[in-house]
C-alpha cells in the first residue's frame, strides 16, 4: 500500500463523530486537519484527534491536505467543494452533492477542469446489505428485474435533532435528506434511471423541536414532507418511491426488489449490513449469507475505497453518481409540481460490485 490519503474535514458537526470513529480502522485515510464556522469546536475536536484546527480557506489551500471532507449543510456544499477544488483538493462531501442541480453540475465540471476527483455519500451501499443484494440479482436469483419498492415513513427529524432547521430548508425535506440512500441503492441494485412521475405534499407550516436546548420553539416548513413516485429504469425495471416526514411508522420493508422468478427484502440502505431475504418462485422466505461487500464497514469507506481506486478508474461512490441521484431526486420534485413525467437528464454508469472483503486497502 501507498501513503494514506490526507483527509481534512470541514465541519465537525454531529455527523462527524462516524468519520472519526471510522478513519481510526481504515489504513487507506488518515486525518491531518479539521475546520468549522465554530472555532471552539474546531479547536476542540483538533486537539481530541491529534491534529490542527484551521480555518476553512486554510485547509482547502493546505498542502498537507489531499482530500477535503465536506460536512457542512447542503446549502454550504457546493461553496466548500468548489473551494476545495480551486485549492487543488479532491472532495469527498456528505450528501446530497448540492442543495440544487445547477451548484452540482458547478462541482461536477470544476473537478473535471481541475483534474482532481469528486466523490460523495452515501457509502453504505458499499457494505454488505445492498451489495449481497445486488450479487444476488447479478446471479439470476431473482430472473429479470421487474420493479422494487423503496419505503421511508417517519413522523420527522425534529423529535430528536436539536437543530432541526435545515431538514426543512430548500436541500432538505425527505426526499433530499433521506432519499440518497434509497434512490442510491436503487441505481446500485437496477441501474441508472431515465424518467420519473410523481406527487408531494406540504401539511405543517412549521415543526416544533423536541429535544435539546431549543425544545418547544418552532421552524418553519418550506419544502414538501410527503413525497411518492415511480422510477423508470433505463432496464425497464420501475421503482415506487415513498420518503415521508408526515407519517408515524411503518411495517413495509425499506426496499423490496421483485423479478420475474423471486422477490428480495433489502435492509435499510441507512445501514451498512443486515439480512437480505430471497423468496424464489415456488419457495420460501430464506436469508442469505453475506456475499459481497465490505465487511463491517461504516460512513468514511467511501473514502477509504476512493483512496485505493486507481487513477483513470472510477470510484464506486463517485460524483456522476452522486450528480445523477441528485438529477432523479430534482426531477421527482420537478414532476410532482407539474403532474406530468419528467425526463431525467443525467447518465451514469452503474458502479462496479463489491467482493466480498475487509475494509480497502
Amino acid at each position: 500500500m501507498g501513503q494514506p490519503l490526507r483527509v481534512g474535514i470541514v465541519g465537525v458537526g454531529a455527523i462527524s463523530g462516524a468519520y472519526l470513529s471510522t478513519f481510526e480502522r481504515l489504513e487507506a485515510v488518515r486525518l491531518v486537519a479539521v475546520a468549522d464556522l465554530d472555532a471552539a469546536r474546531a479547536s476542540a475536536v483538533a486537539e481530541a484527534q491529534g491534529v490542527r484546527a484551521l480555518t476553512v480557506d486554510e485547509l482547502t489551500t493546505d498542502p498537507e491536505v489531499d482530500l477535503v471532507l465536506n460536512l457542512t449543510i447542503p446549502a454550504a456544499h457546493a461553496e466548500v467543494a468548489l473551494k476545495a477544488i480551486a485549492g487543488g483538493k479532491a472532495v469527498y462531501g456528505e450528501k446530497p452533492l448540492a442543495a440544487t442541480l445547477q451548484d452540482a453540475d458547478a462541482i461536477i465540471e470544476a473537478g473535471r477542469a481541475a483534474g482532481v476527483r469528486v466523490g460523495c455519500a452515501p457509502d453504505t451501499v458499499l457494505g454488505t446489505g445492498v451489495q449481497t443484494a445486488r450479487k444476488a440479482i447479478d446471479d439470476g436469483a431473482i430472473g429479470t428485474p421487474v420493479a422494487a419498492t423503496a419505503t421511508m415513513m417517519t413522523p420527522g427529524h425534529e423529535r430528536w435533532h436539536p437543530n432541526p432547521d435545515f431538514y426543512y430548508q430548500p436541500g432538505g425535506g425527505p426526499l433530499l435528506d433521506m432519499g440518497p440512500y434509497y434512490v442510491t441503492a436503487l441505481v446500485t441494485l437496477l441501474g441508472p434511471v431515465e424518467s420519473v412521475v410523481g406527487a408531494a405534499s406540504h401539511t405543517r407550516a412549521t415543526r416544533v423541536i423536541g429535544s435539546g436546548p431549543r425544545a418547544g420553539e418552532t421552524v418553519p416548513v418550506d419544502v414538501d414532507t410527503h413525497v411518492t413516485g415511480v422510477l423508470r429504469h433505463e432496464s425497464g425495471a420501475l421503482s415506487t418511491l415513498v420518503m415521508s416526514f408526515d407519517s408515524v411508522a411503518t411495517r413495509s420493508s425499506r426496499i423490496e426488489v421483485h423479478g420475474q422468478t423471486g422477490s428480495l427484502v433489502v435492509p435499510d440502505p441507512n445501514g451498512f449490513d443486515g439480512d437480505v431475504e430471497l423468496h424464489e418462485l415456488g419457495g420460501e422466505w430464506r436469508t442469505l449469507e453475506p456475499s459481497a461487500g465490505y465487511r463491517d464497514a461504516a460512513r468514511g469507506y467511501g473514502i477509504a475505497d476512493l483512496a485505493t481506486t486507481p487513477v483513470g478508474e472510477a470510484a464506486r461512490a463517485n460524483g456522476d453518481l452522486a450528480y445523477h441521484v441528485l438529477d432523479i431526486m430534482t426531477s421527482l420534485l420537478a414532476a410532482a409540481d407539474s403532474g406530468s413525467t419528467v425526463k431525467v437528464e443525467s447518465r451514469c454508469e452503474r458502479p462496479s460490485a463489491v467482493p466480498l472483503s475487509a475494509a480497502p486497502r
